[in-house]
C-alpha cells in the first residue's frame, strides 16, 4: 500500500497535532512507502500551503492507493480530490476542534461549518483521536460507521530520560527541598482547566506544594480556543500565589522533558466549556510514560487516554475537594508514587507506543483498499 500523507502541522512547530501528525507519518513509513507533504512553518504559512498542495495533490495523488489527511482543516482537499479521484481512498484524521470549531459563532466557524463539514462527508473513513469526538461528530450530521476510533500514540524514548531534582530547580530558578511539584502542561486554553485549578485547588493545598504550567501560548488571531494565558496569571495575583504557582510560556521541547520526568505528580484537571473539548489528552499518556501518576479528570477525550488505576486515576471533573484530596493522599506517599508510576510507564508503552498505532492505522488502511 503506498500511502500520501498531507499535514498541515508539523514539527519543527511546538503542539499536540504537530507531535500527532510526526510520530504517525514516521511511524507509517516504516510498515509502509508512505510520503508526507507537510506545512512546517506554522500557521501563518497555511494561506500560501493549502492551495499549493491542494494543486500538487490533485497531479501527485494518481501514483498512491490512499491519501491521509492530518486534520479536518484539510478536508476540503480531500472533497476535491474526491471529484477527480473518486475510486481513490481518502482518510481523514479527526481532532476534538475540528468538529466543536463548526459549532463556533464567528465567520471562520460559519464557512468551516459550510465547507468543511461537508466535505468530512465526503471522505471514506474518518479516524477519530477519541470517542467523544465521534458523539460530538454524529450530532452535527457525520455517519457512525464512518467514523473509527484510534488513540492517539508517543514515542516513550522521545519524551522519557533521566531527570533529577536538580535539573528541575535549575529550570524553575526554585528551591525545591521539601517540596512537591504538580505539573500541568498543554496550551493555555480554558478547558483544560489552569485557571480552575489555580483558583479553587491550589489554596486547599499545603504550602509546599507547587504548581507549574506550562505550554504553547495562542496569539489572539488564531482561529479556535482563547487564548487563557493572561487569566491565568490574574488568578495568580489575585490569590497572591506568585511564590508556589510557576506559569511558563513557549518552553522548548527539551525544557518540557525535564519538568515531565522530574515532577512528583502529574496532572489534566480539564473542565466543561461549551464549544470546546478535549480530543484526547496527550499529556496525560506522555505524562504516565515518565513514570509520573496521572490525575486526570473524567472527561471527553481524558476517558480514553486514561485508564482508572492501570496509568492513572480519573476525577470528577469541577470538584475542588475530591482533587485537592487526591493530591494530598498521592503525594503523601513516596513508595506508592513510584510503584504505580512504573506500572502506568508499562501500561503506555504496551497501548500507546507509535508503533502500535500505526499497526491501526494501517489496519484501516489496508481494509478500505
Amino acid at each position: 500500500m503506498k500511502i500520501l500523507f498531507i499535514s498541515r502541522a508539523y514539527p519543527p512547530i511546538i503542539g499536540g497535532i504537530e507531535n500527532q501528525n510526526y510520530g504517525i507519518g514516521h511511524s507509517l513509513s516504516k510498515i509502509a512507502p508512505t510520503r508526507v507533504i507537510a506545512n512546517k512553518s506554522g500557521k501563518k504559512n497555511l494561506p500560501v500551503f493549502l492551495p499549493w498542495v491542494a494543486v500538487k495533490a490533485l497531479f501527485i495523488a494518481g501514483k498512491y492507493d490512499v491519501v491521509l489527511l492530518g486534520d479536518g482543516v484539510l478536508s476540503s482537499i480531500g472533497a476535491l480530490l474526491k471529484i477527480f479521484y473518486p475510486r481513490k481512498k481518502i482518510i481523514c484524521i479527526i481532532h476534538g476542534l475540528d468538529i466543536t470549531f463548526a459549532r463556533k459563532k464567528s465567520l471562520l466557524g460559519k464557512i468551516y461549518r459550510i465547507i468543511n463539514i461537508p466535505a468530512l462527508k465526503r471522505l471514506d473513513k474518518l479516524i477519530m483521536v477519541g470517542q467523544e469526538t465521534i458523539s460530538e461528530a454524529v450530532k452535527i450530521g457525520i455517519s457512525k460507521e464512518k467514523c473509527i476510533f484510534i488513540p492517539n500514540g508517543i514515542d516513550p524514548n522521545e519524551i522519557c530520560q533521566d531527570c533529577v531534582s536538580k535539573d528541575l530547580e535549575k529550570l524553575l530558578d526554585i528551591d525545591l527541598k521539601d517540596k512537591k511539584v504538580i505539573f500541568r502542561g498543554g496550551r493555555f486554553t480554558k478547558h483544560k482547566g489552569v485557571e480552575w485549578f489555580i483558583r479553587n485547588v491550589m489554596p486547599k493545598l499545603p504550602e509546599n506544594y507547587i504548581l507549574v504550567a506550562a505550554g504553547a501560548g495562542i496569539a489572539k488571531k488564531t482561529a479556535g480556543d482563547e487564548n487563557y494565558y493572561p487569566a491565568c496569571k490574574r488568578a495568580v495575583a489575585d490569590l497572591h500565589l506568585e511564590n508556589r504557582v510557576k506559569l511558563m510560556l513557549n518552553l522548548p521541547r527539551p525544557d518540557i522533558k525535564i519538568i515531565f520526568n522530574a515532577c512528583d505528580l502529574y496532572i489534566s484537571p480539564n473542565i466543561k466549556i461549551p464549544g470546546s473539548m478535549e480530543g484526547f489528552g496527550i499529556t496525560a499518556i506522555e505524562g504516565a510514560a515518565c513514570g509520573r501518576v496521572v490525575l486526570a479528570s473524567n472527561l471527553e477525550g481524558l476517558k480514553d487516554a486514561i485508564n482508572d488505576g492501570q496509568n492513572g486515576f480519573l476525577l470528577e471533573p469541577g470538584n475542588a475537594k475530591i482533587w485537592a484530596e487526591k493530591i494530598k493522599e498521592v503525594l503523601s506517599n513516596d513508595s506508592f508514587r513510584k510503584e504505580f508510576g512504573e506500572k502506568a510507564r508499562q501500561y503506555t508503552v504496551d497501548h500507546y507506543s507509535w508503533d502500535k498505532i500505526a499497526k491501526k492505522y494501517y489496519d484501516v488502511i489496508y481494509a478500505l483498499s
